[in-house]
């Protein structure tokens, strides 16, 4: 018998149920500075035996609310996570994922993509996983990641969850 393949732990700080703050450029990409604020919830759990996890997220936007999920892999053989978004709204349209890894708490990931027909660079930060009060960025770089422009940020919270 083989032994156990190793469980990767670097998000464990995110499982259980969330509040989440969102916050949203309105425009991306424009030089925008009109952002966009709104409540969720996010309940995350393990798959694949550890080596992966769902996030089940509840976004309340003016709109009208809808659900997005991110799905999460861990590859034993590189150490590197990949991170897809599927939007409710759009059910059969996965998004291209982004890969990285943690370092010192901190988990960097990224992706080339498109976005209105234009190729750029896509980033996720996980930071403060060590806190009662994680956070996720997104920011988009035109420029092959020399500079790059925020456009989401989500911080969970455990208080106060419906």
């Amino acid at each position: 018998m083989s032994p156990s393949p190793e469980i990767s732990h670097d998000f464990d700080f995110e499982f259980g149920r969330w509040r989440v703050a969102h916050r949203r450029l309105k425009e991306r990409l424009v030089q925008s500075a009109d952002w966009e604020e709104f409540e969720g919830t996010a309940e995350t759990r393990p798959i694949l035996g550890g080596n992966g996890n769902v996030e089940d997220n509840l976004l309340h936007i003016a709109p009208g609310s809808y659900r997005a999920v991110a799905l999460r892999s861990y590859d034993v053989a590189t150490g590197n996570w990949a991170i897809w978004w599927l939007d409710g709204r759009s059910p059969h349209a996965l998004d291209v994922p982004v890969i990285g890894q943690f370092e010192n708490g901190v988990g960097t990931f990224y992706a080339e993509d498109y976005f209105e027909g234009q190729p750029l660079k896509v980033r996720f930060i996980w930071s403060r996983t060590d806190t009662p009060s994680p956070r996720w960025e997104q920011a988009m770089s035109l420029d092959g990641g020399e500079s790059w422009e925020t456009n989401w940020t989500m911080d969970f919270n455990r208080d106060s969850i419906s």
